[in-house]
């Protein structure tokens, strides 16, 4: 017979069976689609070299009017703002007890590096964050260098803590840092995942009998960050259980930022002229057209003049501040400030601004948040019900067209809400951890016109796993990749992620990271005949190009397995074993012999320096006889 293409539609279904989807493809990791054809993903290298503390959930890239091109990051610990690779710590001071606090003493203990901290009714838990100035050196390696920094706190009782300092104590370490020492304590660090907690305080107040713990276990919350630039300067809330404080960081009037990257954020109802800001916000987002401050899910407006309105928090409640005036909430006849409310569901999830409108969503609906410029300010229209949402970062916008990953299916709004189908809905969604969908982020890939899902699979504890949508060709992917946050390339040349609690540019060389990335495609099986025959292959001709690639030799594996019924393992027998071979840029033919009802059809790649495309593979083969 006549030498047969292999041509397999593009994308990947894993919504129906190997065998009903034949000319298709069934498996892959680490592959995208081009103009319908397969091809390696583009690599990635770390960005930063010093490693993040805490998980990050949180991504803001903003440009100001000096030039500076920031990365704000949000960790369950830290708020970094990245300029020039360097990670600057802008964590924010504590309220109560006093952020800054006199410690009693040091204490080393000679071949440790654990030093015991005397502080107090400090007030602080396992995992917080303490800057200690003015010590003075123990006497021996534990110097005034060593101990004047930041710190995490660890092994913890009400006037007690340790940390762990950067170098081991001698004998000479026999001081107790002076008498005027100061610890600057972070606010408290948060869950940088959702666990079940047993313990005393996991259930409601008087639940059970004083001192017991919880006997139905409790999803603790997890925290994350959001953030928004002001002009120059970064507005942020920080996220736990649904709530948390509004932060400030100001960018200053110095041409040369220094010195500011230097400096912490503090609460915005700290600022000059701060009135009636809510003490606790669900989400905060910047209106940039007509530039307001709004918070989604708000303490509400107490109409008393304050600085900070202290009430029982609403999840349903929308709050905006005066134009041009971020720190002032207090609605009066002459400025717009106010708030409006959201008529249906139990809380607001999460906020996305589109050009023509904010979308808001609950736990139930859709609503349109839209500036009016009237007395009203801003109108809100309900959109959509019914309509789930996994988490506050599973939305993502390219070309004008919002997406976003439900809790069972995907959702695409185009001024209407619809269902996205998706061939590889049934592998999500039955392999995914329910109970951290709070992890799901979306992320876009424009220049591939990708949208990218991270997702938990169903026994992971992180983002182990993406599913990805390509808008232009219709058509989707997956495989694994350790991503918790993602920013597209808008203001920098690479996108960039977290992963591993590192900062990675990524669509940048062909391997991961300076190792090799293992990518692969799988066919589902194909046959002559609907399989009555079998079918003897005695050779294939490669469709491959490596262009890209930077090996001297770049290759990859082949691998044919013949199948007799659709619910066989690979055959094993001498002359119907699973054949697999190395294809290079030299490779012409690939000489074999496989007899079989159905074969199958794979590419593998896992060699430093080497990309490829698939094209149209020829088989040469015969009918051979029914059995």
């Amino acid at each position: 017979m006549a030498l047969q293409k292999l041509q397999f539609k593009p994308g990947v279904n894993r919504n129906i069976t190997n065998y009903s989807n034949e000319g298709g493809w069934f498996e892959c990791d680490k592959v995208r689609f081009l103009n319908g054809y397969p091809e390696k993903i583009n690599g990635w290298k770390k960005y930063t070299s010093v490693e993040l503390d805490g998980t990050c959930r949180a991504l803001f890239n903003w440009v100001t009017s000096f030039s500076d091109n920031f990365l704000a990051i949000g960790t369950n610990s830290k708020v970094y703002v990245e300029a020039g690779t360097n990670l600057n710590d802008i964590t924010p001071l504590r309220d109560t007890p006093s952020a800054t606090m006199t410690i009693n003493a040091f204490s080393a203990t000679t071949g440790s590096t654990i030093i015991a901290v005397a502080a107090t009714a400090h007030g602080t838990s396992t995992g917080d964050f303490v800057t200690f100035s003015d010590a003075t050196s123990l006497g021996g390696n534990i110097s005034a260098a060593v101990l004047n920094q930041n710190y995490e706190i660890t092994e913890i009782d009400a006037d007690n803590y340790s940390i762990s300092a950067t170098a081991t104590a001698n004998s000479s370490d026999t001081g107790n840092g002076g008498s005027s020492i100061v610890g600057a304590y972070e606010i408290a660090a948060g869950n940088g995942v959702t666990a079940y907690g047993y313990g005393w305080g996991t259930d409601t107040w008087g639940r059970l009998s004083w001192g017991s713990g919880s006997l139905q276990p409790i999803l603790e919350p997890l925290t994350v960050w959001f953030f928004a630039n002001f002009d120059n300067d970064l507005v942020m809330n920080v996220n736990t259980d649904g709530k948390g404080a509004l932060f400030y960081w100001e960018r200053g009037a110095s041409t040369d930022p220094t010195t500011v990257l230097g400096t912490r954020a503090v609460k915005l109802s700290t600022l000059s002229g701060a009135a009636n800001v809510p003490a606790e916000v669900g989400q905060v987002m910047v209106s940039q057209i007509d530039r307001h401050l709004l918070a989604f899910g708000a303490s509400p407006f107490s109409g008393l003049t304050q600085a900070e309105d202290t009430g029982t928090f609403d999840p349903l409640l929308i709050r905006f501040a005066n134009q041009d005036e971020p720190q002032n909430f207090n609605p009066t006849s002459t400025n717009s400030a106010g708030f409006i409310k959201v008529s249906s569901g139990s809380r607001i999830i999460g906020a996305f601004e589109t050009r023509q409108e904010i979308l808001v969503f609950t736990d139930a609906t859709l609503n349109s948040l839209q500036f009016l410029g009237t007395t009203d300010v801003f109108g809100l229209s309900e959109l959509d019900t019914n309509i789930s949402i996994a988490s506050p970062r599973s939305i993502a916008g390219a070309s004008n067209i919002i997406y976003w990953m439900g809790t069972d299916k995907f959702y695409v709004y185009t001024g209407k809400v619809s269902t996205l189908p998706c061939s590889l809905r049934d592998h999500v969604f039955n392999n995914i951890n329910y109970d951290a969908l709070a992890y799901v982020y979306a992320g876009t890939i424009e220049s591939q016109n990708e949208i990218w899902w991270f997702y938990p699979s169903a026994q992971s504890s992180i983002n182990d796993s993406y599913v990805t949508y390509n808008y232009k060709e219709n058509v989707w992917f997956y495989g694994s990749l350790n991503r918790s946050a993602w920013i597209d390339a808008n203001l920098r040349q690479f996108p960039q992620a977290v992963g591993e609690q590192f900062v990675f540019n990524h669509e940048t060389g062909v391997d991961a990271d300076g190792s090799a990335m293992t990518a692969f495609i799988t066919s589902s099986d194909f046959d002559i005949g609907d399989g009555e025959k079998y079918t003897l292959i005695k050779r294939i001709i490669p469709d491959l190009d490596f262009t890209g690639s930077n090996a001297t030799e770049p290759t990859v594996q082949m691998t044919v397995t013949p199948r007799n019924f659709p619910g066989n393992t690979a055959t094993t027998e001498p002359d119907k074993n699973v054949i697999e071979t190395s294809v290079n840029v030299y490779t012409e033919q690939v000489y074999l012999r496989a007899r079989a009802r159905q074969m199958g059809f794979k590419i593998t790649s896992n060699t430093l320096g080497t990309t490829w495309k698939l094209g149209s593979p020829r088989l040469d083969g015969r009918p051979d006889g029914r059995r």
